[in-house]
């Protein structure tokens, strides 16, 4: 069945094909994160290029940015990632957003502490 919403599929990977339009509207702003982008794509750094696929999995992982996981995941193969690299990425990726989410639990109770605000009694 084929839904013709603006948000159906959610994230379509034909979007990627606005990025030009988007970015002649902020054409300075555009250059600078294309060249930035690339910098950080480059194969030449001290992390090798599969490295720095691993490494944007897992980013793209923890910020649910599913194009970056299109792209990436594709690129990680094409530089020999294997699948159980992957794997193990997606869990390291889990394990850290989990960790993050009890720091920021950590955080709401003494926020919550701090508001001196008594907590409703048991009747």
């Amino acid at each position: 069945m084929q839904h013709n919403t603006p948000c159906h599929p959610y994230h379509d990977p034909s979007d990627l094909n606005r990025a030009r339009a988007v970015g002649a509207l902020a054409p300075a702003e555009f250059a600078a994160w294309r060249s930035f982008q690339e910098s950080v794509d480059r194969g030449d750094g001290a992390l090798p290029r599969r490295t720095r696929e691993l490494l944007s999995i897992a980013v793209a992982l923890t910020t649910q940015c599913s194009y970056c996981l299109d792209v990436h995941t594709a690129q990680a193969r094409r530089h020999g990632v294997t699948p159980q690299e992957l794997a193990e990425v997606v869990f390291v990726a889990a394990a850290v957003r989990a960790g993050a989410s009890l720091a920021h639990g950590l955080q709401a109770m003494k926020l919550y502490e701090a508001h001196g605000v008594a907590a409703p009694t048991s009747s």
